[in-house]
């Protein structure tokens, strides 16, 4: 039988990974990549089976020189490091298998480094490849002709992970999405047409997670709501769930900007204590929305900042993806973008530049204009050639916006204006909850106020920046002049050591950026 070892290669610095924050909360990684823990539990139990995530501890080469199979996942942030990896196995003679993201839109890139290749999901192909690998003749790639059904999925193998280590934990509800944005490459691999699970299956994974003594937990799906009618009685479920067991999770997800036009579907994802929710925003000019199908986005009634003031006043925390580089993107938009975000209120924006990723219907558009540079991609950021603006514009425009955004002030100010002026509220059926049993009340409280206490030692210790600090005191203290309670209290706390690794993140690009100007000056 089969010694399998599979592998979460090391991120690179990034927004989501929160490198510099993760010190101070007194964890290794934000959370687990949700593949691999599913391709364990579709293992069969005669082979041998592990999970290393990089991120939490360093790889063993030889270790892993004595596995049989050695597998790897990553996305494109992660395809050098997956790169670096594969050689050093390839020259210790390992059988190397290479699935996820990035493989499936680049199915070239790594070569012969990967003997097998896995394009898009593989609930059936890996299965299949291991027994056509126990009779030692199977192929060099593999793809399913259908997509999973949802409900056959089994519970992922968390017992697998070294759960202590993250910040938070990962579940998958459903897969695709119904929009036909120009430049993702979700329907791509998982297409347009929604797939769930069901609520029993669900259930059991939030069991699995509870056991592994996690209280909070990403919800992957790329947009939660792409079935409205199906998540909703998912969401019941959920609810009934939570209310039997007091509450144990909280979550965040990401959704569609349509989740404000449907006010029965925010309540129940606030009663099934969903808190957070990304939304792909992308930018405020219409016409670059309309450019990219972004059609959801565009609906008349009522402008995208209201909806995002409908999704807060509800309850949840909006997060929000924004792009720049748009064909109808001028210079201003980098303006127009630092305004957007600051009445909307959104306090965490993940800005990219418009990147083709191969396989999306943009790169085929742009491949076919002469409009991909992916030669000096490293250089600026991007590989698309901007039509209204040139490449050093929109890599400067960009950093520009980063280091607003995430200037002190500029962050603050936004997270204030929701927190104190628009009186935020935070997981509130769980404090319903609480305020009915007072011993949860008690100990819930107890225990983030325990936690508040902690961070705030960790960030008066671990932030090297004086002025960082003594702006973080003076915020702590007018938020506890209006809200004394200990969950918001905490949810600020961690806003404060979010603000820690954005802001030494911009800072980096920024002198990064003045160092390449220097260096291409000086010749």
């Amino acid at each position: 039988m089969a010694n399998i070892v599979l592998i979460n290669p090391r991120f690179e610095v990034s927004y989501w990974g929160l490198e510099h924050a993760l010190p101070l909360l007194r964890k290794r990684a934000n959370l687990p990549t949700a593949c691999l823990p599913l391709l364990a539990a579709l293992t069969p139990r005669e082979h041998t089976i592990s999970i290393v995530d990089e991120n939490v501890e360093p790889l063993d080469f030889d270790r892993l020189a004595e596995a049989d199979i050695v597998a790897l996942t990553g996305m494109s942030v992660q395809r050098n490091r997956m790169r670096e990896i594969l050689a050093q196995l390839k020259a210790r003679g390992v059988l190397t298998v290479v699935g996820g993201p990035w493989v499936t839109v680049r199915e070239d890139y790594f070569g012969e480094l990967a003997d097998v290749i896995f394009i898009g999901e593989a609930e059936e192909t890996w299965p299949q490849f291991l027994r056509e690998w126990q009779t030692g003749r199977f192929e060099r790639r593999y793809e399913q002709a259908e997509k999973t059904d949802m409900t056959t999925v089994p519970v992922p193998r968390y017992d697998l992970l070294k759960m202590r280590h993250y910040l938070f934990g990962s579940v998958q509800f459903s897969r695709g999405c119904p929009f036909q944005c120009e430049f993702c490459d979700i329907i791509v691999t998982f297409g347009r047409r929604p797939r769930l699970k069901t609520s029993w299956q669900i259930i059991r994974e939030l069991e699995a997670l509870v056991a592994s003594g996690l209280e909070i937990a990403f919800i992957v799906d790329d947009n939660l709501i792409g079935n409205k009618h199906a998540i909703k009685t998912v969401l019941r479920a959920i609810i009934d769930w939570q209310q039997a067991r007091g509450y144990p999770l909280q979550f965040f997800t990401e959704a569609s900007l349509d989740l404000a036009d449907d006010e029965e579907l925010l309540q129940l994802m606030v009663d099934a204590n969903i808190s957070t929710v990304f939304v792909g925003i992308e930018t405020p000019n219409e016409e670059s929305l309309r450019e990219t199908k972004k059609y959801q986005n565009v609906r008349p009634g009522s402008t995208s900042i209201e909806r995002v003031h409908k999704i807060q006043n509800a309850g949840l925390d909006v997060w929000c993806g924004m792009i720049v580089g748009f064909d109808h993107d001028e210079p201003s938009i980098f303006a127009a973008q630092r305004d957007y975000l600051t009445e909307a209120r959104v306090l965490h924006a993940m800005v990219g530049m418009l990147s083709a990723i191969p396989k999306t219907p943009l790169h085929a558009r742009l491949a076919a204009e002469g409009r991909l540079d992916e030669e000096h991609e490293a250089e600026f950021g991007t590989n698309v050639i901007p039509a209204r603006m040139t490449r050093e514009e929109l890599r400067d425009g960009y950093v520009r916006l980063m280091a607003e955004l995430y200037d002190t002030t500029a962050y603050f100010d936004r997270l204030d204006d929701l927190f104190l002026r628009g009186n935020f509220r935070f997981s509130q059926t769980r404090a319903a909850y609480w305020r009915r049993h007072p011993w949860s009340w008690l100990k819930g409280n107890a225990q983030h106020l325990t936690r508040s206490v902690l961070i705030f030692l960790q960030l008066m210790r671990g932030v090297p920046e004086p002025e960082l600090r003594r702006e973080y005191r003076r915020r702590l203290r007018n938020l506890l002049r209006t809200r004394r309670d200990p969950v918001v209290l905490f949810v600020y706390l961690i806003k404060c050591a979010i603000h820690c690794h954005l802001y030494t993140m911009v800072r980096r690009m920024t002198t990064a950026e003045t160092e390449q100007r220097t260096l291409v000056n000086s010749f």
